[in-house]
């Protein structure tokens, strides 16, 4: 609400999740970015007091959907003192973390940070790996992050287009081989869609697993919110 490249007030809040209520979402991980030394640099007591808000209105206009709370974080080499401080947060207070990398130019020391991560216990789950112009030029660019562990959230709006033919099928790519363990909406603004059944009937013709579109849709969170290690 207000806070980053999100919703921008309370009452667009609102219309969003009542939107979300009515193609039958049930539970939302709100992700603000985290970008220090930036405008989009809102703490977690900030972000808790507005949360707390929303909750409120929500009561009030009788929309049943859960929210859990996290970040996502451009990616620093501070992200292990930024969690202890209590300045990001990260999944629902889990040991899983979304960070996101520029989009552009590759940052060489992202593996050393993945690692330094996991070695402390946290799970990093890499943001919208399509989108990311070096992956769409050498998918094989994830290769050492998937080895270390680190976990793939796509966008699914990427399948319809919405961030170009490249991402579009590079995400398609990564479904087929099974390297990807959420997918997410994206969603920013009122106007934004969820598609909810759509997608799960077109990540069916793609991963051809029901199974599998569950896991990427639902299961996966779960184990997320609950704090539950992904085997992958």
């Amino acid at each position: 609400m207000g806070i980053d490249d999100g919703s921008k007030s309370l009452e667009e809040s609102i219309a969003i999740l009542k939107k979300a209520q009515k193609e039958g979402v049930t539970d939302i991980m709100l992700t603000p970015h985290y970008i220090k030394n930036s405008k989009f640099a809102c703490n977690n007591k900030k972000k808790e007091e507005l949360l707390e808000s929303l909750k409120t209105k929500m009561k009030k206009e009788k929309i049943k959907i859960t929210l859990y709370l996290g970040n996502e974080v451009y990616i620093d080499s501070d992200i292990i003192s930024l969690i202890e401080e209590n300045e990001i947060k990260t999944l629902n207070n889990s040991k899983y973390i979304l960070i996101e990398l520029p989009m552009t130019v590759e940052f060489n020391a992202a593996s050393k940070i993945f690692l330094k991560l996991i070695k402390k216990g946290y799970y990093p789950i890499l943001a919208h790996p399509e989108r990311y112009t070096y992956v769409q030029d050498d998918i094989s660019k994830l290769d050492e992050f998937i080895d270390m562990g680190v976990l793939l959230q796509g966008n699914y709006m990427s399948l319809y287009g919405k961030y170009g033919s490249d991402a579009k099928e590079v995400l398609k790519e990564l479904l087929k081989k099974g390297l990807i363990h959420f997918l997410a909406s994206d969603i920013h603004h009122e106007k934004s869609e969820f598609h909810l059944k759509k997608i799960e009937k077109d990540l069916l013709k793609i991963v051809k697993n029901q199974e599998i579109v569950k896991d990427l849709l639902e299961r996966n969170f779960d184990k997320v919110v609950n704090n539950i290690k992904l085997e992958k």
